[in-house]
């Protein structure tokens, strides 16, 4: 089951934490995140699974920022989040796909007990403008049944910012 904005609501500060919070980027069954100012691009074309890849970062201005098809950008949430007891999903806002605009490629499945940001992989169809704070995904919760044991990978749990792949920790771990 998918909780309702209300239970949402209920559930903050406990087994929810998103901040900062505005009850008006909530809805029915979800809750709006938002943009933030920076961007992270591969300064590589070609990209290897097994080496840490490098990235350039980029700024949004005030008046906004054209990205184009054939790169991806990784972006972040304004918004820090921790989920408790409950499996965060992200999916981005209808709007924004009506752009042609990706949020997640395949990163939309969270962990229960993830804390952090949220890294955004962001693609276009077409040029579009960007601009920082606009309301570009949203979170909701699926219930869990069974025994919870909570996310805690060293890779991405506690991150402060936009985080590049991390999957060349995976071979060293093999």
């Amino acid at each position: 089951m998918i909780l309702t904005g209300p239970e949402i609501r209920a559930q903050m500060g406990t087994n929810i934490v998103i901040e900062p919070y505005d009850p008006a980027l909530l809805n029915p069954n979800s809750y709006n995140l938002r943009l933030h100012d920076e961007l992270l691009v591969y300064s590589q074309h070609q990209l290897d699974m097994k080496k840490p890849n490098p990235t350039e970062k980029l700024q949004i201005p005030a008046e906004g920022l054209e990205i184009q098809p054939g790169k991806l950008y990784l972006g972040r949430t304004i918004e820090y989040t921790e989920t408790h007891h409950y499996v965060p999903m992200l999916e981005g806002r209808s709007s924004i796909g009506r752009l042609g605009m990706f949020v997640h490629v395949t990163a939309g499945f969270g962990d229960v007990g993830f804390k952090g940001y949220w890294t955004l992989e962001i693609s276009v169809i077409q040029p579009v403008r960007i601009y920082a704070g606009v309301g570009i995904c949203q979170i909701f919760y699926h219930t869990l049944q069974g025994a919870i044991k909570e996310y805690d990978s060293g890779k991405y749990q506690n991150n402060a910012g936009i985080q590049a792949s991390l999957l060349y920790k995976d071979f060293r771990d093999s």
